[in-house]
């Protein structure tokens, strides 16, 4: 019985396929050290008393989970999002769509069990900065509008599953070299 030999072409784009996959494990475990720095950093953040000014964009995120205070002189709406309250109850968070010194600021000024928006004409508001799709939110501390009190912005809650996917890239990278090995055994029987 004669040897086939092995499939060279096949062989060298399983080889890089498993590096590829074991570069994206490493690069994941990298980014998860730097998730972990990055939620240090906003902890210390909430440790801070010293107010911070409304940021520019590009100071987004050095100024996170700081406070911070705004004057709402114009409330251009108020949306509602779902979220939690001071005591863990799921409900709405009312965002007030501000203007403060010529620019504009979203504002969450309360939480409630409806959805419908709350009476108010704006006004000066302390929080904490937290973000809020690509953009930034202030949080307020006390609630506006006879709205409750929010649950404070927790760096906590920033998902940090790096590990995770790390895992399912070197699983797959494992995967993908037993599969070929089986293939290879295959056919030399």
């Amino acid at each position: 019985m004669t040897r086939r030999p092995v499939p060279v072409v096949a062989t060298i784009i399983v080889i890089a396929a498993v590096l590829t996959m074991i570069g994206l494990g490493v690069w994941q475990l990298g980014r998860k050290t730097e998730k972990e720095v990055l939620i240090a950093r906003y902890a210390a953040a909430l440790e801070e008393s010293a107010e911070v000014r409304w940021p520019l964009p590009a100071d987004y995120d050095s100024s996170l989970f700081r406070r911070s205070t705004i004057d709402c002189g114009v409330v251009r709406g108020i949306d509602a999002m779902s979220g939690k309250s001071a005591s863990g109850r799921s409900g709405w968070v009312h965002v007030a769509r501000c203007t403060h010194d010529g620019g504009e600021a979203a504002v969450t000024i309360g939480w409630s069990q409806s959805p419908q928006p709350p009476a108010w004409q704006g006004g000066r508001v302390t929080g904490r900065i937290a973000s809020y799709g690509d953009t930034i939110r202030l949080v307020a501390e006390t609630p506006q509008a006879g709205l409750q009190p929010l649950a404070a912005p927790d760096p906590g809650d920033l998902p940090n599953n790096h590990l995770a996917y790390a895992g399912q890239w070197f699983f797959f990278a494992l995967t993908a070299l037993v599969i070929y090995v089986l293939a290879l055994r295959r056919r030399a029987g």
